[in-house]
């Protein structure tokens, strides 16, 4: 037994569902002013489109499948997950299914957002606080071996790398 409903016809005279739903298929059409939009917002040039500005947040992407950077942990740090009613017009990249429904992401990477102020905050740490500490450490180190070698009866010579990170914090001291 065979359905006829099944069989594919050869008639000519069967239209397609898209030559039926053509007026909105044309309404779809992008405009070149919008294709250079999109072009300017570099969505041809990455992976990731580029995150829009949010007042008062720095935004980025995180992924989910980092075991020792995961999401749980960026949500203690203060990251929240940037909804489509935070950035209209990017509904198209809400996520339909999984853990993060209803949110923004490409694939395995979610859209967040930080208030600038932690954010300012944890740059400073990452970027100044914690170098600076690592070159005092280093300065320590240099001093102890210089003082265990004049001990010794011998001396150290100190490079050019580490006779600059002496003269900056001298410099920096002296302010």
């Amino acid at each position: 037994m065979t359905d006829e409903r099944l069989k594919k016809s050869s008639d000519n005279g069967r239209a397609s569902r898209g030559m039926s739903d053509r007026s909105v298929t044309e309404n779809r059409e992008i405009s070149d002013d919008e294709r250079v939009e999109m072009f300017r917002q570099q969505f041809f040039q990455s992976a990731l489109p580029d995150l829009p500005k949010i007042p008062g947040y720095h935004t980025c992407w995180l992924t989910t499948t980092n075991p020792r950077d995961s999401i749980q942990g960026r949500v203690r740090l203060g990251y929240e997950p940037i909804k489509p009613e935070d950035v209209p017009g990017w509904e198209y990249a809400t996520l339909k299914t999984g853990d993060w429904v209803g949110c923004i992401g490409v694939n395995e990477m979610l859209a967040f957002k930080l208030p600038a102020s932690l954010y300012e905050r944890y740059m400073h740490e990452a970027h100044y606080a914690a170098p600076l500490r690592e070159e005092q450490k280093l300065a320590d180190t240099a001093d102890m071996l210089a003082d265990q070698a004049k001990r010794k009866g011998s001396r150290v010579s100190l490079g050019d790398g580490m006779m600059e990170l002496a003269d900056e914090r001298e410099a920096r001291f002296e302010i």
